[in-house]
């Protein structure tokens, strides 16, 4: 994730610039948050290499950020972040995630994007490392209830319909019974949220949400699909992000599977600064997971082998294993390497199950 942050001030510029020293040294390098950090204090800017000067007008720059996919932290007022998203907004379900900040750093307040985008999440981040307080105003969060996006996030799930999001909230938030009907074999052990009952898969009554990844025709008040392929690949340094793209969505379709199915791409460890990759990765909203060679060697299966690409990087096939590796256990691989102007892919079914008390 990029976290593109604007201040309008020489104090904001100040902690702006904290905030990006902070997230340097205290979050883990697996979240990959990159902080870039922006200004419309113009004589400052000048004498700061680290801060980029906004020329354009806040609602453009915003823009910009948006197409980018980058969560975006506002440090200064509410409105100012209100007037310049507001022209860019779609849904709840692909808004970028964003948040305003006060110059004195006291409180960080997430206003879009809280569950999906990871709003709530990064305030909270934001607060455990500077000492601000999280202004948290999603109701299901105050009342301490089941959220039911958050819940998919969480459990790589993908929404079918966004509408039944606010229906879902409104249930649980009245304390009415939430029937769940989830195919067999694919929960796992824990509490039920309160007021929650399961019922049987496929339901024969109307149930608030359904879980499977079964085409067929089921009256659910919410349909929640698994994420449940995971996109392994690698390329030469410096592969176009074009014909990454190109290359990717043909396999993809080739393979028979939605892009609302793709849980993560994975790759090895030497990949994890690739342009090409992370700009797609950032597009779809997808994770980018890259691992050291050696647990990809790791990895059991029959793999097609490369010796020119274990002498570069110390592993006899990246695609495959990367994404078996990120299948974890129970994974399998569903589409066999595939080679093409130094771009790599192979792609593996995980083995999906959801918790209920995650939310």
């Amino acid at each position: 994730m990029q976290l593109s942050i604007i201040s309008f001030t020489e104090r904001g510029i100040a902690l702006s610039g904290e905030i990006q020293k902070t997230f340097l040294k205290k979050v883990p390098a697996e979240q990959a948050i990159e902080c870039l950090l922006f200004t419309k204090c113009g004589a400052y800017a000048e004498t700061n290499e680290d801060v980029r000067f906004v020329k354009k007008s806040v609602s453009d720059w915003a823009g910009e950020q948006w197409k980018e996919k980058c969560a975006l932290l506002f440090i200064g007022a509410c409105g100012i972040a209100v007037r310049a998203v507001a022209p860019h907004l779609t849904d709840k379900l692909h808004d970028s995630p964003v948040l305003v900040m006060d110059e004195k750093g006291e409180h960080v307040i997430p206003i879009l994007s809280g569950h999906m985008g990871g709003a709530n999440e990064l305030a909270q981040l934001l607060a455990e490392m500077t000492g601000a307080k999280a202004v948290i105003t999603t109701a299901t969060d105050m009342e301490q209830k089941f959220a039911v996006d958050l819940f998919a996030k969480k459990n790589k799930l993908f929404i079918t319909e966004k509408a039944g999001i606010a229906r879902m909230s409104a249930k649980v938030l009245a304390g009415e019974e939430i029937l769940v009907s989830i195919e067999p074999g694919h929960l796992e052990a824990g509490a039920l949220p309160e007021n929650f009952r399961l019922i049987d898969y496929p339901p024969k009554e109307k149930a608030d949400i359904v879980i499977t990844s079964e085409e067929r025709e089921l009256d659910a008040g919410i349909l929640l699909r698994p994420r449940e392929y995971i996109i392994g690949m690698g390329c030469k340094r410096g592969k176009e992000a074009k014909k990454i793209e190109d290359f990717l969505l043909r396999n993809i379709q080739e393979a028979g599977i939605l892009l609302t199915q793709v849980a993560a791409i994975a790759s090895i460890s030497l990949k994890k600064d690739e342009p090409g990759l992370i700009a797609w990765s950032r597009k779809e909203r997808v994770p980018f997971l890259t691992y050291e060679a050696e647990a990809l060697q790791a990895v059991k299966g029959n793999f097609s082998v490369s010796g020119f690409v274990k002498e570069k990087t110390s592993v006899d096939n990246v695609c495959e294993r990367a994404a078996l590796k990120a299948c974890g256990e129970g994974g399998s691989l569903v589409y066999g390497k595939r080679a093409e102007d130094g771009m790599t892919i192979a792609i593996a079914k995980r083995k999906w199950s959801v918790r209920l008390d995650e939310a």
